[in-house]
């Protein structure tokens, strides 16, 4: 049997010995674990009753062998939802035995059973650079609407990878091979003054065959609906059911997608905000909040627009460009009204969980994380804001790192996914697979300082102090001196007995701290490393009063062990509401992964 075997949604782990759907964990006690286990070794044939009783209980252990394994079997079905009446997955034959009758694959046969597409970034025909922005839209829409129509048949790679094609040169084959997709869609606008054309054409990857090839046209009060016209017209040459809309929005397989908005000025300032994200300097978020201000100015109910707002002060506080506290606060007004205007879009439930943490709200992060999770399993950016601002805190990191792996299969050129990845398995120990993923991710972005920041932090933690110094003095140069990268650095530095230069990088850090902004966590590592624990401990209080997000990671932080036994750091954790929460899944998250 392989490790890995994929059921109807579910996965279940043999070497973790867990059981999981899309990626979360379920609770499953042992025996119900282990019937699991006999069924799927045996798929479509039947597990005779006594056969169960040798493989749970030894000849010598006498129990009341009837009533535990009915017990066993019930709690295995109400964790898989399947019913005795009517069973989906698990056969009652009576008085013989049980037998699995679900569709038993690998991980790789049940992703590839998935239609999977690309659709590539839209070429600009106007013929005005300034115009990119309005054709790069085009793409997100026409992405953001083909990936609702039938998410269980179709997996449709996500926007933030698709756009790492715009202006590339290769071919539909090399595109479709590196991404793993059957189906290519490439197109082309052109806009006017009162109207928009767009050619789309369908293309087969395996032998670059043209489905369909097609011109629309739409005057700009009708591009929501050309929209919708294209993807519906891309999955029906698909050979997938798709349900028409009912004019207002799209509903089809599952999920809702609305009109932006039906203020076209409004629009406008949005996508320009939208094109400006991926350029993440101080001047370009300030043109982008101007743009989204501008947006929700135009239509006070533009709920995307409040929610890309609150995500660039989310950004802003997250990086360290404000103090989080102050962008925090700022910020989750304007999630909040999102949901008061559409509380149907997964990912703004998701950023509303993220700004709970802030407030260590535990409770609340996750009830929004499992509220988006049920809204849409199948986003890439709800798994990892998932893995990242709910999992890891709790240190859950098997299932953390499994989130960010689903996140890759969908969106696999993000640099965003990469980075989230690298660190979920750098704080889950995972050495070879972090220098792996470390090394891939500088492949794509050279500038990746954080990757350098994994190695280094893994060669710390090998005992190999001098290659881990040299890659944290390389994240602190590419990096252009970070603060964070150079609280690591200064911490490294200490530990390899280079005092006198980790007390330089303190003291330079205090001088920026006078100036700016400086993520508290940066000066406690130095006093950690420098074995000044008081100083330490103060720094530390610091950050979890600024909500420093590099304090998130404090059950798993492995170098902290020197001082967990400190009455002070169980304070830490009282503060952060962490001191009680244990590692299972509660209860609502069983009801929601398992729904």
């Amino acid at each position: 049997m392989p490790k890995l075997v994929c059921f109807d949604g579910y996965q279940i782990d043999l070497l973790a010995g867990q059981l999981l759907k899309n990626g979360i964990r379920i609770t499953l006690r042992d025996q119900s674990f282990q019937v699991l286990v006999a069924l799927l070794e045996h798929p479509g044939e039947v597990v005779r009753r006594d056969a169960l009783r040798s493989q749970l209980w030894p000849k010598d252990v006498f129990v009341d062998f009837d009533n535990n394994l009915n017990t066993a079997i019930a709690r295995l079905r109400e964790a898989l939802c399947d019913s005795a009446d009517h069973p989906r997955l698990i056969e009652t034959l009576p008085k013989r035995g049980y037998r699995f009758i679900g569709q038993v694959s690998s991980p790789v046969e049940a992703a590839t059973k998935k239609i999977r597409l690309a659709a590539l970034p839209f070429v600009n025909l106007s013929g005005d650079p300034s115009e990119e922005y309005f054709s790069d839209a085009m793409t997100d829409e026409i992405i953001t609407a083909i990936a609702a129509l039938s998410p269980e048949q179709l997996g449709v790679i996500a926007r933030t990878t698709a756009m790492r094609y715009k202006e590339c040169r290769k071919n539909v084959e090399q595109i479709g091979n590196e991404l793993a997709v059957d189906y290519v869609v490439e197109g082309a606008v052109r806009r006017t003054e009162r109207q928009v054309g767009i050619n789309v054409q369908l293309i087969k990857v395996r032998d670059q065959t043209h489905l369909f090839a097609r011109k629309y046209a739409a005057t700009l009060n009708d591009l929501f609906e050309m929209q919708r016209q294209v993807a519906l017209d891309i999955v029906e040459h698909l050979g997938i059911n798709a349900v028409p809309d009912t004019g207002a929005c799209l509903a089809v397989g599952g999920r809702t997608v609305r009109k932006p908005t039906e203020n076209l000025a409004a629009y406008n300032e949005y996508i320009q905000a939208r094109y400006l994200m991926g350029k993440s300097t101080a001047e370009s978020l300030a043109a982008i909040r101007q743009h989204l201000e501008k947006a929700i100015a135009c239509d006070p109910e533009f709920a995307l627009a409040y929610d890309a707002l609150a995500d660039v002060y989310w950004y802003l506080g997250y990086w360290g460009f404000m103090r989080p506290r102050e962008a925090f606060d700022a910020g989750v007004v304007h999630v909040l009204r999102a949901i008061e205007i559409d509380n149907t879009r997964a990912e703004t439930h998701a950023l509303l969980g993220q700004f709970h943490k802030t407030a260590y709200n535990w409770h609340e992060v996750e009830r929004e994380m499992t509220l988006a999770l049920r809204l849409d399993p199948t986003s890439p950016m709800v798994r990892l804001t998932c893995a990242v601002n709910w999992l890891m805190p709790q240190g859950r990191m098997d299932e953390a790192v499994a989130q960010t792996e689903y996140a890759l299969q969908l969106d696999p050129l993000s640099l965003f996914v990469r980075l989230a990845r690298v660190l979920m398995l750098l704080i889950s120990y995972q050495h070879e697979r972090t220098l792996e993923a470390a090394r891939e991710l500088l492949e794509l972005d050279p500038a990746a300082y954080w990757a350098y920041l994994a190695m280094g932090s893994i060669y710390r933690d090998q005992g190999l102090l001098d290659k881990a110094v040299a890659a944290h003095r390389r994240a602190a140069e590419v990096s252009r001196d970070s603060p964070a990268m150079l609280g690591w650095l200064g911490h490294t530095l200490a530990l390899s007995g280079n005092t006198s230069e980790a007390r330089v990088l303190l003291q330079r850090l205090y001088h920026n701290a006078a100036e700016g902004y400086v993520p508290p966590t940066s000066l406690a590592w130095i006093y950690l490393g420098l074995r000044e624990i008081d100083a330490a401990f103060e720094w530390l209080n610091r950050a979890v009063d600024e909500c420093d997000q590099l304090l998130m990671a404090i059950r798993s932080y492995r170098f902290l062990n020197p001082i967990r036994s400190d009455p002070r750091f169980a304070i830490l954790l009282r503060k952060m509401n962490l001191e009680s929460r244990a590692n299972e899944p509660s209860s609502q998250e069983k009801l929601v992964t398992t729904s």
